[in-house]
């Protein structure tokens, strides 16, 4: 198959194998599928995988590893001991995680280990038991977002809002417009978001429900949290979903808070980062790292989408072939693109 394959540090779409399923597998055409920023981070942070202690992920400079792990697919293929469930034809997406022995052994995180061959590609394996049906009437590029909507959902679904606390959501890229979703799903008001990106901001009040919108260059974050808070005499503290993982940033998040601040930290901090933890003791946060998102946000994010409750078209900016993978990395690495750019391998409609 023709796939975007990473190997020896050198990305490239070429053919490689395809790949087989296993027992209780089933295999994939490809339909649509989502480019991450965490694909671009297991690119530049081989050393984060290459010694995983926990088996799940694994960069291998010596086999050919396919990313991408936000997919729909049409059923082409079953492996040994399948049932009848997904009939060939069938649309499925599923979480991206590929069990071992049927969960035995572990799993395999898809498009992160050369032994779980990711959605860059004309083909795709995924374990059954993890697969669900996608209705026959919603559109496979919205369904490709679930995991990222997912990961919203989770930090969202944690935090446990109370009435006169006051949401704040730092940055609007796709795990961003996540939590603002979750959020305006659930009623919650008003949702305060903070990015640089006039378009991003934009999309967040105008696609996703958040109440005001903040450009960081020209007002502080809490500062506009303050002056809200006093206009709907809200008695509450800030509950922050940090969701770019730009170095520093935690530690100036803390720095400004008030007492009582809970911080979600959605980013990802792949190169590491430092915390005072004094500072943060001073300030009296409360702050969440990862853990996440569980089955049921995932699951519930899917189900969402195909109920129509939940939108997540408005965040596509550009639907592209196979052979431009390489280059819309390239703008996910310098966040100098859409909140999501989807990959049709196969080419044609969603």
């Amino acid at each position: 198959m023709r796939a975007a394959v990473l190997r020896g540090g050198r990305l490239q779409v070429r053919e490689t194998p395809d790949p087989e399923p296993g027992p209780g597998e089933l295999l994939l055409r490809t339909l649509s599928t989502a480019i991450c920023a965490s694909d671009v981070h297991f690119m530049d942070h081989p050393e984060l995988a290459v010694d995983d202690p926990t088996g799940r992920s694994l960069y291998d400079t010596d086999r050919d590893i396919v990313l991408g792990h936000e997919f729909v697919g049409e059923v082409v293929g079953h492996g040994p001991g399948c049932t009848d469930q997904f009939a060939i034809g069938a649309r499925v997406t599923a979480m991206p995680v590929r069990l071992v022995d049927g969960g035995a052994g572990g799993m395999r995180i898809i498009g992160q280990h050369p032994e779980a061959q990711g959605s860059f590609g004309e083909l795709l394996v995924v374990s059954e038991v993890a697969a669900k049906p996608v209705p026959g009437d919603v559109s496979s590029d919205a369904v490709a977002l679930t995991d990222a909507f997912a990961v919203g959902e989770f930090y969202v679904r944690s935090a446990r809002m109370q009435p006169g606390e006051v949401a704040i959501v730092v940055g609007a890229g796709a795990i961003g417009l996540s939590a603002v979703a979750a959020l305006a799903g659930r009623g919650i008001e008003p949702i305060l978001v903070a990015d640089y990106k006039s378009d991003r901001r934009e999309l967040a009040r105008d696609r996703f429900g958040a109440h005001v919108v903040i450009d960081p260059a020209e007002q502080s974050p809490f500062d506009a949290f303050k002056t809200v808070r006093a206009q709907r005499g809200l008695p509450g503290p800030a509950v922050l979903f940090e969701c770019v993982g730009a170095t520093g940033l935690i530690q100036n998040l803390v720095e400004s808070a008030e007492m009582a601040t809970r911080l979600y930290c959605a980013g990802g901090w792949y190169t590491g980062d430092t915390l005072d933890i004094t500072t943060a003791t001073r300030q009296g946060v409360t702050i969440q790292f990862g853990g996440g998102p569980h089955p049921q946000d995932w699951y519930g994010t899917l189900d969402a989408i195909a109920a129509r409750r939940l939108d997540l078209l408005p965040s596509i900016g550009k639907i592209i072939g196979l052979d431009e993978v390489p280059d819309a990395l390239e703008l996910a690495r310098r966040s100098d693109g859409p909140p999501r750019i989807v990959v049709h391998p196969n080419g044609g409609p969603p």
